[in-house]
């Protein structure tokens, strides 16, 4: 039975307690559970959650490149916002997962060689999309930064450049401490 929290979000109500249903899927959609794992594995559940949240993530990390490459702040800046929502989400799932995670081997012993199979896929393809999602942010990150030293160099150029026009306006009209200023 779906319900809402006091977040204002969907959540499932199952025999082993209310787990929150992710927005994460590529659609839009609550993601498509496997069988009736929602009332029997809800790390499951939250695995494939999750899973459609990095999926999300990493088309929003293509969607940060193309706005880094092409210097447009404000979309930049939403596409930062729409992650955030995102991670929110993945912190929230992260609750349910975390505590299996430490006794990996144990729980992956105890539950049913389908739902074993399907765990240990969800968890790859899970490393798989944040090791993705790292790199494109660490190649964002050395583009912004070179972005920086190259704006910084023409600052320092600009001010250089000032500086030679005050020295030859100086030289061919002479210094400008010495005149009197006539409009007082």
């Amino acid at each position: 039975m779906a319900e809402v929290d006091k977040h204002g979000r969907h959540v499932v109500i199952s025999n082993t307690g209310v787990s929150p249903v992710s927005e994460c899927s590529d659609t839009g959609e609550t993601p498509v559970l496997h069988g009736d794992v929602m009332n029997h594995e809800p790390v499951i559940a939250a695995l494939e959650q999750q899973v459609g949240c990095y999926r999300k993530l990493a088309k929003l990390a293509e969607l940060q490149h193309v706005y880094v490459q092409q210097s447009q702040t404000e979309e930049l800046l939403g596409v930062l916002q729409s992650r955030q929502v995102v991670l929110d989400q993945v912190a929230d799932l992260e609750q349910t997962i975390a505590p299996v995670k430490k006794r990996w081997t144990n729980y992956i012993a105890e539950i049913a060689a389908d739902d074993r199979s399907l765990a240990e896929s969800l968890l790859a393809e899970t490393r798989k999309l944040l090791e993705q999602i790292t790199t494109a942010d660490r190649n964002d990150a050395l583009v912004l930064q070179q972005r920086k030293l190259n704006i910084g160099k023409q600052i320092n150029q600009a001010t250089a450049a000032k500086q030679i026009n005050r020295v030859y306006t100086a030289a061919a009209y002479g210094s400008p401490h010495g005149r009197m200023d006539v409009q007082r």
